[in-house]
């Protein structure tokens, strides 16, 4: 079934009518759900929820499977995941992991889809999380990936009001997750006719309303900003994201930066480069269909050229105050740390020693 989005003032009553039924939900929400204004909202909801909280920032394999035990322990039915990409991350694999074997590790074992419902309401306006089929999580230290199609959310749920209490470098760090989502999914090699509509709506979205919602905290902006993360959720959801995030991963455990500020100091470098090596475009589309794409994404920026884009993103960055990491002593682990697998969904090839350029631009 396609997943159903819930927005506006019904989402209550809908949400309700479609969990109607169940014995027990658990709650898998972060320590910001006592703070939401819609937490009475939650908990009017038709069933009884079971609240788990146990997991980092950087979910771990152990908590997950901490979530898993207390789902069944607790003859929970179905999962609704409360916060930001790590709430709903843990959410998507507690429900990928229920019905396997608790006596093998998870990570290798065949996923299937378990059945268990499972909703999601984001309360930040960046990954996009609550309409993928992707989830991360950590397993000794080491980043896994999960993936399956039965994790993507059966309801997803926006609501605007609880962007009202986040802190201004963490909306400006999740908007621009967002925008580098729908840049990427716009170029990815991997694009449809589909993505690339969620990719125009995202970055339009985004560069109609992103002053009313960083500096005037609109309220109306912030739905916009909502829902073009959302578009850039549904997005990537069918394509991935490329370059720029793959070598976000590394900035971010070096240097401290969050997920979105390290992909929005990445995306010019890689854009730049592969506007001036369009030539080597691998796209079974070819280089006329990538011009086209780079031409479409600059008009989405109300831009008069593909470079006018890259200006106006750096732009941005400058004007939003988003810093650059520095330190130039290890280039060559940046360029190494890079999944090549990530790479092959951009358009124009990146070697060990552009990476390394690159890493030296931003660090510089």
């Amino acid at each position: 079934m396609p997943q159903k989005i819930l927005s506006g003032p019904g989402w209550r009553q809908t949400l309700g009518l479609e969990l109607a039924g169940q014995k027990k939900l658990l709650l898998v929400c972060g320590g910001s759900y006592d703070r939401l204004g819609i937490r009475e909202d939650i908990e009017a909801l038709p069933v009884e929820l079971v609240r788990f909280g146990g997991f980092s920032s950087n979910p771990k394999y152990e908590e997950v499977c901490a979530g898993v035990e207390l789902l069944h322990r607790e003859q929970c039915g179905s999962v609704l995941a409360v916060g930001g990409g790590s709430a709903i991350d843990v959410a998507k694999c507690i429900k990928l992991y229920c019905r396997m074997d608790p006596a093998r590790n998870y990570l290798e074992q065949e996923p299937t889809d378990s059945g268990v419902p499972l909703a999601a309401i984001p309360t930040t306006a960046g990954t996009g999380s609550e309409s993928t089929r992707f989830a991360v999580i950590y397993y000794r230290g080491v980043k896994q990936s999960v993936t399956h199609d039965s994790i993507l959310p059966d309801w997803a749920v926006l609501e605007p009001s609880v962007l009202e209490g986040l802190p201004l470098y963490q909306k400006k760090c999740t908007m621009l997750d967002a925008l580098c989502q729908g840049i990427e999914s716009w170029w990815s090699v991997n694009s449809t006719a589909e993505s690339m509509d969620y990719a125009r709506r995202a970055v339009t979205a985004i560069r109609e309303n992103w002053r009313a919602y960083i500096i005037e905290a609109d309220r109306t902006a912030a739905a916009d900003i909502m829902q073009a993360a959302n578009y850039a959720g549904q997005a990537i959801n069918i394509t991935q994201t490329t370059a720029p995030h793959a070598m976000s991963y590394k900035l971010t455990s070096l240097y401290g930066l969050p997920h979105g500020h390290a992909a929005a100091v990445c995306l010019p470098e890689v854009w730049q480069y592969m506007l001036s090596h369009v030539e080597n475009c691998v796209d079974r589309r070819g280089a006329a269909h990538l011009r086209d794409v780079f031409d479409g994404i600059a008009a989405a920026l109300g831009c008069e050229s593909p470079s006018a884009a890259v200006s106006w993103f750096r732009g941005l960055l400058a004007e939003m105050e988003m810093k650059y990491p520095h330190g130039t002593d290890r280039l060559d682990e940046l360029a190494a740390s890079v999944n090549p697998v990530r790479l092959k969904n951009s358009p124009v090839p990146l070697d060990g020693g552009v990476l390394r350029d690159m890493y030296e631009r931003i660090l510089k």
